[in-house]
């Protein structure tokens, strides 16, 4: 087996890997990497999971060592069809640039402009990008890309599912013809045959064959539910396990729904979905991946976002909750756990209605599993030691007597609107404007006006009142 060094690359991007305990490449890093480093355009195939990242950016840290970029003109571009992704990809990258005194930035949609362009002013020399906010920025001027001297396109047919493929060609584009260019994908369909034809030249093609993944021991189970109870039941028992893992939903609803239930019955659970702002995205998936005893949790509820480039060691469970539509969806689901050698289980959720689409799923996927009836033994061989309950925080009570902004003058309000009335005052008619009440008065048709202070005058009326016998009728 050669060693990263055997394969070309520096040796201080090989101590960088050495540091964190990787010693032997993966298939795909052990094929692609001899000619990416030699500058060849190139083409490779494989799941996730199979370690191409580091496929990918070893040769761009390489090849940019040495110079320095100017500001808004990064030298090398890696695109990424989601925020999740590209902030993974970035964070493989950045030891190994701060090894070469390269600087690496992130730009995508959901967080402020301003630290992007901030940085891109500055000047980086390797920009991590999801296509729609990088060409609003180029749109800007805030950045340019004739510079780029290595792009990399990673999960192309992500890319082409999200629609993204106009953007990524614009962008492309935009880049030198004569820069190394490599993309990285699991299928060549939607368009990214044409991809490749229009911006790779002469590329080495390599793909990673599956069984050659380093998948360690993926056991895909497919569970039987009576009803929807049973189901919910299930889930729970499946989310009770004292190691990480992911339980994947159709809807953003759900997800946030199924993470609440979760944390209410004692089992802590964050969700991961597109209604999520980047900052709740982080943190959540910060919380999932640190250790319970240090504030952590070990069940993550997701929708397909997180199917993709969200890498977290140790997801020991992977559950289908809602069967995915797409065979596709379900491999890159599953691909969160057995990842780079390490086992997982693979557990479908399916009610009797959904019985021959997911048979049909798993056929397309290649997955070969029988349904099996939920039962007792099956559950605890799934689940194995269950995590302690831990009590969900008490929501916090409002204070006895503590009123609203607004709430004191609405209690005087309410207090005015049902105190009882002096005898003979009528509403707010006969009220000054100090609040005491006034008398009736007489109206006539062409009254002159009153002479004297306006202190006078109703002091005049209330003399005038007085001297008239009790009962006398006003006029109206």
């Amino acid at each position: 087996m050669p060693s990263f060094l055997d394969l070309g690359v520096p040796a201080p991007l090989a101590a960088v890997l050495a540091s964190t305990g990787k010693s032997e490449p993966f298939p795909i890093q052990r094929d692609t990497l001899p000619d990416a480093l030699a500058g060849r355009d190139l083409l490779g195939r494989g799941r996730t999971g199979s370690g191409k990242t580091l496929a990918f950016s070893l040769p761009l840290v390489a090849r940019l060592t040495g110079a320095k970029a100017r500001p808004q003109h990064p030298r090398g571009l890696v695109l990424a069809p989601t925020r999740e992704l590209a902030s993974q990809i970035a964070a493989t990258i950045a030891p190994l640039a701060k090894a070469a005194g390269l600087r690496v930035t992130t730009v995508f949609g959901g967080v402020s402009q301003r630290p992007q362009e901030e940085a891109l002013r500055r000047g980086v020399d390797i920009v991590v990008a999801c296509p729609g906010r990088l060409e609003d920025l180029m749109k800007q001027s805030v950045v340019r890309l004739d510079q780029v001297e290595i792009a990399v396109l990673d999960e192309a047919d992500h890319m082409a599912d999200l629609g993204f493929l106009p953007g990524v060609t614009r962008i492309l584009a935009a880049t030198p013809a004569d820069g190394q260019r490599l993309l990285f994908s699991a299928t060549l369909d939607n368009g990214i045959d044409k991809l490749a034809r229009r911006f790779l030249a002469n590329p080495v093609s390599h793909e990673v064959d599956e069984a050659s993944v380093p998948v360690g021991e993926m056991t895909h189970r497919v569970l039987l539910t009576a009803d929807g109870d049973a189901k919910k039941q299930l889930v729970q028992d499946l989310a009770s396990g004292t190691g990480r893992r992911i339980l994947f939903t159709r809807t953003k609803h759900h997800a946030k729904k199924l993470a609440k239930v979760l944390t209410t019955a004692g089992i802590p659970a964050v969700d991961l979905h597109g209604n999520l702002g980047q900052n709740a995205r982080e943190r959540n998936l910060a919380a999932f991946s640190a250790d319970p005893a240090d504030g952590g949790v070990r069940v993550l509820v997701a929708t397909d976002v997180a199917a993709r480039g969200v890498h977290v060691d140790d997801v020991e469970l992977v559950v289908h909750v809602d069967p995915p539509v797409e065979h596709k969806a379900y491999l890159h689901r599953s691909g969160r756990t057995a990842r780079a050698g390490a086992a997982g289980t693979v557990v479908t959720v399916v009610l009797p209605e959904q019985r021959r689409d997911v048979k049909d799923l798993l056929r397309k996927a290649g997955i070969t599993a029988d349904l099996e009836p939920v039962s007792a033994a099956i559950v605890e061989e799934l689940v194995g030691e269950r995590a302690p309950h831990v009590k969900p925080a008490p929501k916090p009570v409002p204070q006895q007597g503590a009123q609203k902004p607004g709430g004191a003058r609405n209690a005087q309000a309410g207090q005015r609107a049902h105190a009882p009335k002096p005898h003979g005052q009528r509403g707010q008619q006969g009220r000054t404007g100090s609040g005491s009440p006034q008398p009736h008065q007489p109206r006539t048709p062409h009254a002159a006006p009153h002479s004297g202070t306006t202190a006078e005058a109703p002091a005049r009326r209330r003399r005038r009142r007085s001297s008239r016998p009790q009962g006398t009728p006003t006029a109206r």
